[in-house]
């Protein structure tokens, strides 16, 4: 939801600072990091990050999203590609709420071309995130685990910085619940019919999203049970 309709001019791994501009973006600096893995826990080479966010003023890059001014010092969209130890990092702020949602960070995971996970990270403990209809929907307290971490103060930062680490695996692991991965047991996620979807399980110890999906409105009258 809300992916750029039109990619700012700077698209690196800065939010704060577009171009050659003097001045940042209104938000608390939050340096984001993590590393992109597969299924056996090895880092992945060459996968590009995206991740997408709204503003200080809860406003998206995307034409549709005109329910508040933009605010044009900051980037509201990053890109990083991966080196040998799957590592990535961005500059940005902690991501505020928009009507109807909790703070979050959008994700969007690619390697030669292909897209392989869009999910969302989350803030842990945030009071709004029991009213998130996509939040809630994981169902699973282990899933809401997964994509919700902590923002936590900057050691030695002079700025009063936050560092927030998201990590993803792709694909399923040997390690995982059997009750995801297990053919034939129910999942506790109920998804819109016709969406596709994909299963992300986490190696142990690892933070990644069990199912993501981009789901329209939830309408009890067109869900499937995922078994």
């Amino acid at each position: 939801p809300f992916y750029p309709d039109h990619l700012p001019l700077d698209t690196d791994n800065d939010l704060l600072v577009v171009n050659d501009s003097i001045t940042p973006a209104v938000g608390e600096v939050t340096w984001v990091s993590g590393r992109i893995l597969d299924a056996r826990g090895e880092p992945m080479r060459n996968a590009l990050v995206e991740i997408w966010q709204c503003d200080g003023n809860g406003v998206y890059l995307h034409a549709k999203d005109t329910h508040a001014a933009r605010e044009q010092n900051f980037q509201g969209f990053g890109r990083f590609l991966t080196g040998s130890t799957g590592e990535y990092l961005f500059r940005t702020i902690k991501p505020v709420s928009y009507p109807g949602r909790t703070p979050h960070i959008h994700y969007k995971v690619k390697r030669n071309g292909k897209e392989l996970l869009t999910t969302q990270c989350y803030i842990k403990g945030h009071p709004q995130n029991e009213r998130d209809g996509v939040w809630k929907s994981l169902g699973d307290p282990k899933a809401h685990d997964l994509v919700s971490v902590d923002f936590t103060p900057l050691k030695d930062s002079r700025a009063s910085e936050l560092a927030a680490r998201f990590d993803i695996v792709l694909g399923i692991t040997p390690e995982a619940d059997e009750k995801i991965v297990q053919p034939g047991r129910a999942c506790s996620c109920i998804i819109p019919k016709g969406v596709r979807h994909r299963y992300d399980v986490p190696a142990k110890g690892e933070r990644a999203l069990l199912l993501t999906f981009d789901a329209p409105p939830y309408d009890p009258r067109n869900t499937v049970n995922l078994e």
